[in-house]
């Protein structure tokens, strides 16, 4: 099964990580010398991807989550034949390189998500596992496999002491992700010393309590063992399998097994030692021709040609069922049907008030008839969220067709699971939970914007106004926080066909993840939005000046929209022309020309009001030096919402007399 070349091609990998890491001067040599044995043996036996189309929709996904080994995961790319080459590796963690310091999608080739913070890639990888069984579900038919995959992963200790990952493998166990492999390389050593400082679980029973198979690998460098127990693990149909893998952190170095070898360079005289050791008599960054020749044949010759019976049977398939054909490629390809717009409800000022939450949940309902790539789910919430989809099952180890996913109590999981499905492609999905709870999912959330990752939230009980339940559950301070991530539109929609406007904006993005944050009180429907597509340009002017004497602009987001314009009427019996500008989103409003910047908020008009019951922070870039912000700058306060407002001076009286009070 295995010979000298398999021993040789295992060393390569090692010095070329190495090599990568000296000449850098940083990086973590550890992970790459004690798992490039396990990551050899998966990626040449196993792993089912074509290099030279790393796009293959039905390649296998491979995650590193312990991302720190990256040099590791360039030298399996470079010598696969991705589009890396043994200059990228010279730059590894350069300025402008392929090769930066953790994986990062989009960024280099054959990197499936972006891994570093720790835990995530193995969320990550449960998403990419429930993609794979959702679309096999909804499209496969008899004869027609046409999703038909493996998600592999390898973590390490630390990943496995996040939360996140507690939460990601009980939810994967639930499930019964059977085509979920994650391979642990356990070495007894975290950054600051000996791992048992801080983490003596029983590995075996914590991932059995989770319903997964527990196999074990007793020498990390043991190829034929390292074989039996990946085979072992692809036979159990119902379970995900986690596989121990007991290997030697920095295998070689003369600080071998502590953590000296974790996180920086071995240094000159003890690569010379390690070199030795592992028989190594080629020069830094060179590859045996024989090695070369065996990734050749086993990764790029096998996966070209699986790539190939592919392609002919999905030819075969779009005869046989155009339709699901179509479908599927417009998922993967993220195609918008302009068709869509017309099949999602319009709303009239005739119509009850309603919550954005309520209008947004009878959305979901229109787009899920419409769209069969379409599901998501919610953090527990989803009778307060209004995410279910009604006329869908539930997404299950019984029925992975259903389109509700049933997340549970795992915030920060949900997120990073949601970056994974993402990441696999062919799908559209949205996750959900009170907008108090986004800060448990915030690091997922920075991730899926850093990763261009177009994931959905539906945030609901947007502000105080949820009342009764208090400051813990009111939020403040995240419209702020958030409007500070790049590459992250927030939006906070001001009635129902604003909300109508932000799920075409998340619908249509390709590479940009969407926030849309919803009311839980009732809101009026606004005459002015009604057949208005403006939200797409982030601000636009809802109520415009009605003489020549144009005195200022009220600006205001959500449910403060509607004040606002009440307090321009009260304004106007005082004399007092304003424009009312609504601004769903800064980052939309950001990306519009000079020109209609301008159009909206005119240079020449310095007295501006900001309305939103959140953080006052951020707003100076829109109201300007001379300008004043009406928001909220301290905890919320328990007790009826609407009376809470009021308190906090969210009425229409309170913004005439401020701005009274400062510009006349």
């Amino acid at each position: 099964m295995f010979d000298n070349i398999d021993t040789l091609a295992v060393n390569t990998i090692r010095t070329l990580s190495i090599s990568q890491i000296e000449n850098a001067n940083s990086g973590h040599p550890g992970l790459p010398m004690g798992a490039s044995p396990m990551a050899y043996c998966l990626w040449n036996k196993f792993l089912k991807v074509n290099p030279k189309n790393s796009s293959w929709v039905d390649r296998d996904r491979f995650v590193l989550s312990a991302g720190h080994g990256s040099a590791m995961l360039y030298s399996l790319l470079h010598l696969s034949g991705y589009d890396l080459s043994i200059d990228d590796l010279k730059n590894f963690r350069q300025l402008g390189s392929k090769t930066p310091g953790h994986p990062e999608r989009m960024h280099t080739d054959g990197v499936e998500v972006t891994t570093g913070p720790l835990g995530q890639g193995i969320a990550n990888a449960v998403g990419i596992a429930m993609a794979e069984r959702h679309l096999a579900a909804t499209y496969n038919k008899d004869g027609f496999d046409i999703v038909n995959h493996y998600t592999y992963a390898i973590c390490g200790d630390g990943d496995l002491m996040e939360g996140i990952s507690s939460e990601a493998l009980s939810l994967a166990g639930h499930l019964k992700l059977s085509k979920l492999i994650l391979l642990y390389d356990s070495n007894n050593i975290s950054l600051d010393g000996p791992l048992n400082k801080s983490f003596t679980e029983d590995i075996k029973k914590r991932f059995e309590a989770y319903n997964w198979s527990y196999l074990r690998v007793e020498d990390g460098n043991d190829l034929s063992d390292l074989y039996e127990k990946i085979e072992l693990a692809k036979k159990d149909t119902d379970r995900p399998t986690v596989i121990e893998v007991k290997t030697i952190i920095g295998y070689g170095s003369k600080n071998q097994g502590t953590n000296k070898v974790h996180g920086a360079p071995i240094g000159k005289d003890d690569y010379l030692n390690v070199k030795n050791i592992y028989n190594w008599k080629y020069d830094d960054f060179e590859v045996p021709k024989e090695v070369y020749e065996r990734f050749s044949e086993n990764i790029i010759k096998n996966g070209k040609e699986a790539n190939e019976r592919w392609d002919n049977l999905f030819k075969e398939y779009e005869k046989e069922y155009p339709k699901l054909a179509k479908a599927f490629k417009d998922g993967f390809e993220r195609k918008f049907d302009e068709e869509l717009k017309e099949k999602i409800k319009k709303y009239t000022s005739n119509d009850k008030p309603i919550a954005t939450r309520s209008s947004s949940g009878q959305i979901i309902q229109d787009i899920s008839k419409n769209d069969i790539n379409f599901w998501g789910g919610s953090a527990d919430l989803s009778s307060s969220n209004k995410t279910m989809i009604s006329e869908s099952e539930d997404f299950s180890s019984e029925n992975y067709k259903g389109s509700n996913i049933w997340y549970g109590v795992r915030e920060f999981a949900m997120g990073a699971i949601a970056n994974g499905i993402m990441a696999h492609g062919g799908t559209n999905t949205y996750v959900s939970t009170f907008f108090v709870f986004s800060d448990y999912l915030r690091g997922a959330i920075r991730l899926a914007a850093l990763s261009k990752l177009p994931v959905t939230y539906v945030f609901t009980h947007d502000s105080v106004a949820v009342g009764e339940d208090g400051p813990t559950h009111e939020p403040i301070e995240q419209l702020a926080s958030f409007r500070a991530v790049s590459n992250l539109n927030v939006i906070r929609p001001a009635d129902a066909n604003e909300v109508r406007q932000a799920w075409i904006v998340a619908l249509k993005s390709k590479q940009t993840p969407n926030m849309i944050v919803l009311s839980r009180q009732n809101l009026r429907n606004l005459k002015e939005t009604e057949d208005n597509e403006s939200l797409e340009k982030g601000a636009y002017i809802i109520s415009d000046f009605e003489t020549s004497k144009k005195d200022g602009i009220l600006i205001a987001t959500g449910s403060e929209v509607s004040i606002a314009l009440d307090a321009k009427e009260l304004l106007a019996k005082e004399g007092i022309d304003v424009r009312v500008v609504s601004m769903p989103s800064f980052e939309l409003f950001r990306n519009q020309s000079m020109e209609y910047k301008e159009e909206v908020l005119p240079k020449d008009i310095k007295n501006r009001v900001s309305i939103e019951a959140a953080s006052t922070f951020g707003w100076k870039e829109f109201v300007g030096d001379n300008g004043i912000s009406i928001g909220i700058d301290r905890f919320g306060m328990s007790g009826n919402g609407n009376k809470v407002l009021e308190e906090l001076g969210f009425t229409a009286e309170n913004i005439k007399d401020q701005y009274i009070k400062n510009f006349k």
